[in-house]
């Protein structure tokens, strides 16, 4: 058993927070571009999934950067959004949620395409036939269809947002209680002479929390297998 200080604690659900509302707001997008990716023929379709797929192979810290040249509250969309709707993102926890968001995202979009891509495309032909409308297939086989890769790529998500660091102390720095997540806080504790313990005990934290989350998507992804080849 780990114990942790109240300030550990807080990281820890701060974490947990960020997470939760980055797969939350991410998940309806993720959806729509997946079924897009997997389903539709397109002018386009190549750069939407090399867009999509950017934040797997930038560096987080760039991903920060752009973040914040477009949402710093001299930035003019920032401004904005600030002046508009009392909305700021730099400096705070919804910055970091939607850090998090954006650079989780393509995990939510691949595992949910790889689900729809897995479906026999008779399906899909034989509800056209039966006069079902576009909206119709959508909610009534489209998304039964794709609810194991929405469960798997949203635990993936879940699981990588946990690790985030580089795209969040870029945009929102580093603040304890508002920003501060566990990877940040193991960042703190290592810069801290002394600090070497609670690091320790921090990253065996994120480890349990990774190999869960990993665990759980794997049993997912089975979950899906299984059904394609049934």
């Amino acid at each position: 058993m780990i114990n942790l200080t109240p300030a550990e604690i807080e990281a820890l659900l701060l974490s947990l927070r960020i997470s939760g509302v980055a797969v939350a707001c991410a998940l309806p997008f993720a959806i729509i571009v997946a079924t897009a990716l997997a389903l539709g023929r397109f002018p386009g379709r190549f750069i939407l999934d090399a867009i999509v797929h950017l934040p797997l192979i930038l560096p987080p810290v760039v991903m920060g950067y752009l973040l914040l040249i477009a949402l710093g509250t001299r930035a003019p969309l920032g401004a904005w959004l600030y002046e508009t709707f009392d909305l700021r993102f730099v400096f705070s926890w919804t910055g970091a949620a939607l850090a998090s968001a954006i650079v989780s995202f393509p995990f939510q979009v691949r595992a949910i395409r790889l689900s729809l891509e897995n479906v026999n495309p008779g399906l899909y032909q034989a509800s056209e036939t039966l006069g079902a409308g576009s909206i119709d297939r959508f909610f009534s086989l489209t998304l039964p269809l794709a609810l194991p890769g929405i469960i798997a790529g949203a635990i993936t998500a879940f699981a990588a947002s946990l690790g985030e660091f580089g795209a969040i102390i870029t945009f929102v720095s580093n603040i304890p209680g508002e920003t501060r997540t566990l990877p940040l806080a193991i960042y703190t504790a290592i810069q801290t002479p002394g600090g070497e313990l609670a690091a320790a005990r921090l990253a065996v934290l994120s480890i349990g929390l990774a190999f869960a989350g990993l665990l759980l998507s794997e049993l997912a992804l089975r979950r899906i297998r299984k059904r394609a080849a049934s």
